[in-house]
């Protein structure tokens, strides 16, 4: 009988050793999945993949299925339907009832809170991880002294978790996660226990220890910067779907959500673009004059279709506020609104604007005092056509479909067990 969501870690299978072995001569190649997941009302329907060397994360906001994501991977929810596969090692097929626990999957896996044992020294708490692989105290204990030199922590080799810091605490439980010689990574907001400065300084050194595994990574995240730094691609998951996927340039460039665009900072509108005038008729009302690329059209148009769905992406320091209605301006785009409230960032002041379209708008600090800006007082926002861009809007069409990676020398995939039964 297959695992369902809230049953038993481990449930619907145990670690005999010989599964082990099976895995472990699976490893390799990129994890592909394409399933859903049911947790009581909730359903996450994924579609992903992830290369050998590729570190990608995902970003969504709480609630999305980012959790339900990383459980499903990991081994501890199985599939509703759909199937996920590490290289050849088939992990989870509802169609076939194919299902590896997670004592089973190739899969090491960094937790939020790190979870280190307070009982262990930190040396033992790296070897835990080939010890519950069947490794012997003493193979186990190599393996964890030769992580422990890889990740500068030798020093701390006899010290309990509560007298290390939270940042040396991050990199034991990623030793602990490589000495179980995984073919999959699978990181939960890893920084996020962090203070800002320590933060900064294990970003740069995940990333570098990142560099060198060798099997695909997944980190979860709701830190875009985090993100953007640290992944090769974005994976953007909302409401139990993939809403976008891409390098973190391409998401930046073109946010494909509200969410994804307060992320990276840009007034998003979706609308319906007239070609002919350059003009997009907003969804929420008013228009605005855009740009556009030609080669974009064909893409969402059809024969004989003469109106696009688009989004618009315009960027808050490209938007200048006025006090008066602005005379021989050579802007198009030029409508009024009120001041709903303001916002000190680090360098500058972000102003909210109601307004059809509303919108935010980057000021420095010294043109609000001289402007007067305050919230309640009415203004006039402008912006140049050409300080926006206009594309389709993917939400008006079906997301890509995944393809599958495989070398040319990789055979098909292989099954490594079943879902025992009840």
């Amino acid at each position: 009988m297959r695992p369902h969501a809230g049953d038993a870690v481990g449930s619907g299978g145990h670690n005999d050793g010989a599964g082990l072995q099976t895995a472990a001569g699976q490893r390799g190649g990129a994890l592909v999945m394409s399933g859903t997941v049911q947790r009581g009302t909730f359903t996450l329907q994924a579609d992903l993949v992830a290369a050998p060397g590729e570190v990608l994360a995902v970003l969504g906001p709480n609630g999305a299925g980012k959790s339900t994501l990383l459980r499903a991977l990991s081994g501890l929810d199985a599939l509703s339907s759909g199937s996920i596969a590490l290289g050849r090692l088939i992990m989870d097929d509802a169609a076939t009832d194919t299902f590896v626990p997670t004592a089973r999957r190739p899969v090491g896996l960094v937790f939020q809170n790190y979870r280190l044992f307070p009982h262990l020294d930190v040396r033992d708490n790296v070897a835990y991880a080939p010890r519950v692989q069947g490794a012997g105290r003493r193979a186990a204990r190599a393996a964890a002294d030769k992580w422990l030199q890889r990740l500068d922590l030798t020093c701390l080799a006899t010290r309990r978790p509560h007298e290390i810091s939270g940042g040396q605490a991050q990199k034991v439980a990623l030793a602990r996660a490589l000495a179980a010689e995984p073919a999959l990574l699978l990181l939960d907001e890893p920084l996020s226990a962090l203070d800002a400065r320590t933060r900064l300084d294990v970003r740069a050194q995940l990333r570098g220890h990142l560099d060198q595994f060798a099997g695909p990574v997944l980190i979860i995240t709701h830190d875009p910067l985090e993100a953007m730094i640290m992944a090769d691609r974005l994976l953007v998951i909302e409401n139990g779907r993939v809403v976008q996927q891409g390098t973190p340039a391409q998401v930046a460039a073109r946010p494909a959500t509200q969410y994804v665009a307060r992320l990276v900072g840009l007034n998003l509108y979706r609308g319906t673009l007239d070609p002919a005038t350059g003009i997009v008729h907003l969804t929420g009302g008013g228009t605005l004059s855009v740009t556009y690329k030609v080669e974009d059209l064909p893409a969402v148009t059809g024969a004989g279709s003469s109106m696009i769905q688009v989004l618009v992406g315009l960027r808050p320091s490209a938007i200048t506020i006025h006090t008066a209605p602005p005379a021989g301006a050579s802007p198009r785009n030029i409508w009024k609104g009120t001041i709903t409230a303001l916002e000190q960032l680090t360098d500058r002041v972000r102003i909210q604007v109601d307004a059809t379209p509303p919108a935010l708008v980057d000021v420095t600090t010294s043109a609000v005092a001289d402007l007067g800006l305050r919230p309640g007082i009415g203004v006039w926002l402008s912006a140049k056509a050409t300080e926006t861009e206009a594309y389709p809007d993917p939400g008006n069409q079906a997301m890509p479909a995944v393809q599958s990676w495989q070398p040319a020398d990789q055979p098909g995939p292989a099954h490594d067990g079943h879902r025992p039964a009840a």
